[in-house]
Formats: C-alpha cells, structure tokens, sequence
C-alpha cells in the first residue's frame, strides 16, 4: 500500500501486544488500535457524512475487528486490515441508511426570507466535523483538512457506497486498486471504473481551489477578521457590515430547515428578517470545523437568563469573501465540539 494518508507506525506480525490480543486480552488490542482511532473516525465520517454515525460505526468496527482478529493473517499491516473492516462495516450503514443531505440537495432556493421554518425529521442531514477529531499527521493527495471540507464530504453523498469507499481508499488513503478489490470484494476493473465514475461526480462538485488553499492565501490576520466581523454583525444587528463580508453569490442553508437563499439580496433579506433583528441577542465562539473557518452561535434565552447554543456556522471562502454559510441548527452540535451549552 502506498500509506498516503498514515503518519503511524505499523503493527507487525510479531508485536506482543498483537499476540496479546489473538488470545484474549482486550488492553493489549486497545492499546493496538488506540493510534488509529482518529484517522479511522475521519474515514468513517467522509464515508458517512455524520461524526455520530461515525461513532457508531467505528464502535461497531472495532468490535468485528476484536472478534475476528484471529482472521488478521498479517499479509498486510494491521491498519490496512482495520480499514477494511470500517469500510465494510460503513458500507453496510450506507445500504441501510441511504446518504446524508444539505438544503442544497433538496430542491430550489428561496427568493425572500421563508419565517415559520421547522426542522425537518424525515431528512438524514450531513452533519459538521470539529477540526479537533483530525489527527495529525502528514498529508496525502488530498490533505487531511481537505479531505473533510464540507463541499468535498458532501460531494462524496452523491456516491454509491462503492465509489465513495474506492475514492476515499485510493485518493485519500493510498490503496491500490488491488487492495480496494481486496476490501470490497470485487476485482480491480471494477475498482477502476468506480474511480472513474466517483471522479467525474466529485470533480463537478467540489471547487478547484480547496478552503486550505484559500486560507494559505488569504493569511491568519484577514481569518481573525472575517471570524470577528461575521460574529460582530450579527451581534450588532448590523446588515452593511454583513453585507461587507458575502459574495455576489452567496448561499446560507440552516440544516434541518430546508429552506436556503441564494445571492445576496436572498440571503440579506433573510439575514434582516430573521437573525439581525427578530432573533434576539446573540454570542459567538469561534471553532474549527471541516478543516473551515466555523463560528458557534449562541441566542439569548430569557427563561434560561443565558444565551443557549444555537448552531455551528461553517463558512466556506471565496479569496477573502464568505461564498457560503452553511449554519448547522441544534445545540447537539456544540457538545460535539467540546463547547458549553451556555453562556452567562
């Protein structure tokens, strides 16, 4: 295997702790498998498009790993052997689940502010990933941020289990296509044409310039700016200092509403209607999610006498213009990224 995407060490034949575990000793496999349980949980969200759907597929990984580690055979390494497990164990989810959505997906955005929208329950949406569950390590093909920027894991949705599992193996991860054929049980021409067939999707989906790139370009000092002015704006109600900040273009989503506005008059006379003025007050936390620039919103509560999480706002970028805001609604959210569930 090319081992694009590993910083680790690999496992080998003779390593005790593997012996350990083939007979029985679940300290020493977790000890085994506690290297990779980050770039594996990255796996499964790009396969999966939800960090709780990841945790339950790693979860579920590792427990067919630990029951079948006498089936490990030790003519790969014990990664790439785990990574067949999860990527089986994610196309399985997948079949039974179907893909995951933005408002994007659903049909044609709105022209004027849409007041009233509910949550919509019968969608599974793609979810954010908090940069803090990346693990570290050198980069492949793809980086490992940009392997989970949003417009690339949403992409990745539009796929078929199979080609999204030989996209991620081989671009991502470094298998080679006989590897792939390995892990889904198939046969190398079939591995080709599912690459092939992925690329074409994902190359019509995802923007040639990556955030990491832009974010390169754009420098530290104008990201503090545009975090800080996006969050001040919507605190100050103020609509010309947001403007300010969008594209042309702009789009903003609020997954599990389904409503979106595209363009910036859209977007503004939602922005005016709803968050800069009828929503009341508002706090902001910058995060890091997707490998983007990401802001924490918090909305005062007057029961509550606190400002109570709100949602994940992650921006996507256009040179140094907000081209997306893609607003993910629910408090769940923050206690995934480690962030109260108030402010005083």
């Amino acid at each position: 295997m090319r081992e694009v995407f590993s910083g680790q060490k690999e496992t080998s034949t003779g390593d005790p702790d593997l012996a350990r575990a083939r007979g029985g000793d679940d300290a020493a496999f977790t000890r085994l498998v506690r290297p990779l349980r980050g770039e594996l949980h990255a796996h499964c969200y790009r396969m999966l498009g939800s960090s709780h759907d990841a945790d339950d597929a790693l979860q579920d990984a590792l427990l067919r790993a630990w029951r079948g580690l006498a089936r490990f055979e030790g003519r790969g390494s014990l990664r790439s052997w785990l990574y067949t497990v999860a990527t089986r164990t994610c196309l399985d989810i997948v079949e039974a689940r179907g893909r995951r959505a933005l408002p994007v997906d659903l049909g044609p955005s709105s022209d004027r502010a849409v007041t009233g929208d509910v949550p919509r329950t019968d969608i599974a949406w793609l979810g954010p990933y908090p940069d803090a569950d990346l693990p570290e390590g050198p980069a492949g093909r793809y980086e490992r941020r940009e392997a989970v920027e949003l417009a690339f894991v949403a992409a990745l949705q539009h796929l078929p289990g199979n080609q999204r599992a030989a996209l991620l193996l081989f671009e991502v991860l470094g298998f080679s296509a006989a590897e792939i054929a390995e892990t889904m049980n198939t046969s190398a021409a079939s591995v080709n044409s599912a690459l092939a067939r992925a690329r074409r999707v994902v190359a019509e989906r995802v923007p040639a310039v990556t955030q990491q790139r832009t974010l390169r370009q754009i420098g530290d000092a104008r990201v503090r700016e545009i975090v800080a002015g996006y969050s001040a704006a919507l605190e100050r109600g103020d609509a010309d200092a947001l403007v300010a900040l969008l594209t042309e273009d702009v789009t903003w989503s609020m997954p599990p509403m389904a409503h979106w506005y595209r363009g910036v008059e859209a977007v503004m006379d939602f922005a005016v209607r709803l968050p800069l003025t009828s929503c009341g007050s508002w706090r902001h936390l910058p995060v890091g999610a997707n490998g983007q620039l990401g802001v924490a919103g918090y909305l005062w509560d007057e029961e509550a006498g606190a400002h109570l999480g709100w949602s994940i706002d992650v921006l996507t970028l256009r040179d140094d213009r907000i081209e997306e805001i893609t607003s993910f609604v629910g408090p769940g959210h923050l206690g995934r990224f480690g962030l109260p569930a108030s402010l005083p």
